[in-house]
């Protein structure tokens, strides 16, 4: 029996990177996916014919988690249209990286809503099914930037940073539920966000990270399919650290 079969998996910004990478996984271990996307509706159609080529329900939805009614409504169609939550990956993110000087407001509150908020507007919707089924398992997407912070990445960190918090005390809010709340805080991953990096040299960030190599977005996706499975039934409140050794 594969590890999420016949779950459904509601994922935030998952027409690329590890997002994406994180539906295809849960896909192949027998997961109903339930995806967002902000741009690219061609991108999210395939991705949509992809996932259902591993015999699974696969729906992409255009929605802004950012935008409180926009999570609401997009949980109310996902339980319409799946019947259930049992997995909540929060996932969507931007960076708007700037020494704090030149960062403007508008750029401060941009990441803010796209990182933080979201996933308070998204975990609130998806608390009411999981808290009715008495399960669930949500999953939001930190960075090592909000273990160890970053020069230029001051409101990124924070966003993230504050995810860590976020997580811990829903943990203790839920758990009695038997609902689990856990957080990934990737390293240096091979997405777009971080192409740039690799384009300046990829030798110097290497020096940072004992594994001297960048991430895979599938070597996240594994350590969210151990979150989202009952591999980690004893597991909430925590961050795992997925960064080549750069939290050692």
């Amino acid at each position: 029996m594969k590890l999420l079969e016949n779950k459904v998996a509601l994922i935030t910004g998952a027409s690329r990177g590890i997002g994406e990478a994180i539906a295809v996984k849960f896909a192949e271990q027998g997961a109903h996916i339930a995806f967002t996307y902000l741009s690219s509706d061609e991108r999210a159609k395939a991705l949509e014919e992809r996932l259902a080529g591993f015999g699974v329900k696969a729906r992409a939805y255009k929605s802004d988690a950012g935008d409180y009614a926009a999570a609401e409504q997009l949980a109310a169609d996902v339980m319409k249209e799946f019947g259930a939550i049992d997995i909540c990956v929060n996932n969507a993110g931007i960076s708007r990286d700037n020494l704090l000087l030149r960062l403007t407001p508008e750029q401060w509150d941009e990441v803010m809503q796209a990182n933080l908020k979201s996933v308070y507007n998204l975990t609130r919707q998806v608390m009411k099914p999981m808290m009715k089924a008495r399960a669930g398992s949500i999953i939001n997407l930190s960075s090592i930037v909000g273990v160890k912070g970053n020069p230029g990445q001051s409101s990124y960190a924070a966003s993230k940073a504050g995810i860590i918090g976020f997580t811990k005390s829903i943990a203790q809010e839920i758990g009695s539920r038997n609902i689990r709340v856990n957080a990934i805080a990737p390293g240096f991953v091979e997405t777009d966000m971080t192409h740039y990096l690799k384009d300046g040299g990829a030798e110097k960030w290497f020096e940072k990270i004992p594994l001297q190599r960048f991430g895979k977005p599938e070597e996240i996706a594994n350590v969210a399919l151990f979150l989202a499975s009952d591999m980690s039934s004893y597991v909430t409140g925590q961050v795992l650290s997925a960064c080549g050794g750069m939290n050692t």
